[in-house]
């Protein structure tokens, strides 16, 4: 697509198309993950492969927008918990719903692990999400609410991890996510705790990177 094209008004039956494949697209990653192929979305959409990739030149570029609207919600979210009364609050709201998003959202694990992790547009809403994570860690960190040595990043890893500790169970208790989030938010108020360890001592996935999440349907 040229860029005179992309400035181009999209006529009312393209704007149809697109919206019937986002929602497919959304539908799709959602339940099956980042392997459900074009045809299948094209085919559930209603619309031919063709227009697919009229509106997204590559699969990558049509995953990544699934998942960036998903960032972005949470990227909202957290900026409307920076005005809550309380941080302790909105901080839990806040990682609540990043791991309700996880056990409902195949694809949005995927990325978060690897998938389109490096697209750009990925990218810039993992910023933005690492960003307003922060603000809301910092918020809580400064009213004596969680533990001092807490940071952004520690909290971004474990709301992965809490998923990944309740995934196996998922699909028979899929409200046992809250149960380790209670416990792990309890962890982060002991504030008379030892210090913790520096991200630089550690070995094993937390200072290697992300660990591979568990696949909702395995």
């Amino acid at each position: 697509m040229t860029s005179s094209e992309a400035a181009r008004p999209l006529r009312s039956d393209a704007v149809r198309s697109r919206k019937l494949l986002v929602e497919a697209a959304a539908a799709a990653f959602a339940e099956h993950g980042a392997a459900v192929s074009v045809s299948q979305i094209a085919e559930q959409a209603g619309i031919g492969k063709g227009t697919v990739f009229r509106h997204f030149p590559t699969k990558e570029d049509l995953l990544a927008a699934i998942i960036c609207e998903s960032m972005y919600h949470l990227v909202a979210v957290g900026e409307r918990l920076l005005q809550a009364e309380d941080p302790t609050e909105g901080l839990r709201e806040f990682m609540g719903a990043a791991v309700e998003l996880q056990t409902k959202d195949r694809a949005f694990c995927q990325v978060v692990h690897g998938e389109a992790r490096g697209h750009p547009d990925v990218l810039k809403g993992q910023r933005e999400l690492d960003a307003v994570t922060e603000a809301l860690t910092d918020r809580a960190r400064r009213s004596g609410a969680i533990r001092a040595d807490i940071t952004g990043q520690d909290v971004m890893l474990l709301m992965s991890g809490i998923y990944q500790t309740a995934a196996p169970q998922l699909a028979a208790q899929p409200q046992l996510w809250r149960r380790y989030l209670r416990l792990s938010f309890d962890g982060m108020q002991a504030v008379d705790a030892e210090d913790l360890p520096v991200p630089d001592a550690l070995t094993g996935p937390v200072a290697g990177g992300h660990a591979k999440a568990p696949d909702p349907g395995e």
